[in-house]
This record gives C-alpha cells, structure tokens and sequence, in this order.
C-alpha cells in the first residue's frame, strides 16, 4: 500500500506541475488582459512614451530609445490595432500577434505593420511586462 501511496503522490505532483508550466494561473491572466489593454491603448492612440511604461525596465535599461527613434513615433499615428492570435510559450511566458495599420504624419502614406508581442509575469512585481520594447514599425525600412 505505501508504494501506491507513492506513486499517486508521484501523479500528482506531474500533474500539477503540467499544469504550471502549461501556463498563468486565472489571476495572472486576468492581470494579463489588464496590462495588454492599457498597452493597446497607448499604442491606439500613439502614446509611446505612456506604452513605455509596460515595457520590461530590464529591456529599456538595455535597449533605451534614442532620441531619433523618440522622434520617429512622433511622426506616425496608428490607425488600426488589431490581435490577429498568440499563445502561451514553454517559458510560461505569452506571445501575441498584432496587425497595426501606421500612417505617416508627413505624407498621410498608411501602410500594414505584423508586429508581436512578448509578454513575462513577473512574480515580484506582481505585474506583467512587454518584454519586446516598441513595436518596431519601420520593418526593413
């Protein structure tokens, strides 16, 4: 009877780290949805600088905008943002695909942007962060 014992606490415990690795738990991705719409939003309404701030300060620390690139978002508006799927990755953490339409300031020009998103729970923070930086809207530019 102990081995069995063993063996179920055995089962158990695969099954409940399955479960942990499978992805965030109901809380994390109601905090999740919070973050990528307070994201979406600042995006939306080509607010960089306000996006910044759910973009992982280890990424800015190591990848801080310049000047230039500053500039460069202030010379688009986004005009459409829109989910196009994504997932849970093996690292815990959640990717999402977004087709952004981008129109130049200058020359009115609109033009389509697949851009995604990385997103990491940090268990610290208690908070989730956009670990890609700024959607990169000059592809092969």
């Amino acid at each position: 009877m102990p081995r069995l014992v063993q063996i179920a606490i055995v089962m158990l415990l695969l099954v409940a780290g399955a479960a942990a690795a499978a992805g965030p738990t109901r809380s994390q991705r109601t905090k999740l949805l919070q973050f990528q719409d307070g994201y979406a939003a600042a995006v939306r309404w080509s607010e960089f600088e306000r996006a910044l701030e759910f973009v992982d300060p280890e990424q800015q620390r190591t990848q801080p905008l310049s000047d230039l690139q500053r500039e460069r978002y202030r010379q688009v508006q986004v005009s459409s943002y829109r989910e196009s799927g994504g997932g849970v990755l093996p690292d815990g953490s959640v990717e999402r695909r977004i087709e952004m339409g981008v129109i130049n300031r200058n020359t009115q020009a609109e033009r389509q942007v697949q851009v995604r998103e990385r997103w990491r729970w940090d268990p610290a923070a208690k908070r989730w962060w956009q670990t890609q930086g700024l959607p990169d809207l000059w592809q092969g530019q």
